[in-house]
């Protein structure tokens, strides 16, 4: 197995971004093509190793190649908090449909999409292609190069990395075996770099007025402040406009 890499973070490849100072920085989540899995790591140990399915097209980041890309990239948006898993996506919208694993002559998006935007030239289009991790109902075909340039999971594990990374988390996809990496101890969310440019967040939405009217709302992130513990929520909390 390889050895897992830490990488030179010098800037984010983004329309306005700020500079980075350049930082050495470990990944939060590495994907194997080869093995066709994706590894959590917590604290630089190995928290947990789910099935997943790259690009039945090869790799790379041509626009129309429908391939997916290597190297370095970060979370800038989720989308699908509190959506019951299943929910289909369509223009990264909830549409209203809820659909069972393998179910026949489907394919959409469905349960979480983490969008991710390249930080290196060799995966500089990522973001504008629509590259994600994300459900799939596919799940047969999982373990095995089948998607369309995104990295597919059945939606059970795709629901648990979703809760486990935070925005701004990086995301190594290699041609390479996963790393030989320690257990971790379980715990702690997933962070960005200290450094990193602050993105958006995309969260799961109910109008109240609208039944039925589900949509994704890209919000700026505000700065992280000292708080004091929150109350208990109460049962309607989930349609409020608030991170997962």
């Amino acid at each position: 197995m390889s050895r897992l890499r830490w990488f030179l973070l010098v800037a984010v490849v983004a329309p306005g971004a700020t500079p980075l100072r350049a930082q050495f920085v470990q990944p939060n989540v590495i994907v194997s093509v080869r093995d066709q899995k994706l590894m959590l790591l917590d604290n630089g140990g190995n928290a947990a190793v789910y099935p997943v399915s790259t690009s039945k097209f090869g790799l790379g980041d041509r626009w129309g190649s429908m391939a997916t890309p290597l190297g370095t990239l970060q979370v800038a948006q989720k989308i699908g908090d509190h959506a019951p898993v299943g929910a289909v996506f369509h223009n990264r919208r909830f549409t209203g449909e809820i659909l069972q694993p393998n179910t026949p002559g489907r394919d959409p998006i469905i349960t979480r999409i983490i969008w991710l935007r390249g930080l290196e030239t060799e995966n500089a289009h990522a973001y504008y292609r629509g590259i994600y991790i994300h459900g799939t109902p596919e799940e047969k075909t999982i373990g095995r190069p089948a998607s369309y340039g995104c990295i597919r999971m059945k939606s059970s594990d795709v629901s648990l990395l979703y809760a486990q990374l935070s925005i701004g988390a990086i995301v190594q996809i290699t041609a390479d075996h996963l790393p030989k990496v320690s257990r971790a101890a379980k715990g702690t969310l997933v962070s960005a770099p200290a450094s990193a440019r602050a993105p958006t967040h995309a969260v799961f939405t109910v109008d109240s007025s609208k039944p039925g009217a589900e949509k994704a709302s890209v919000t700026p992130l505000a700065p992280k402040t000292s708080v004091a513990p929150a109350k208990k929520s109460d049962s309607n909390a989930w349609l409020r406009n608030a991170r997962a």
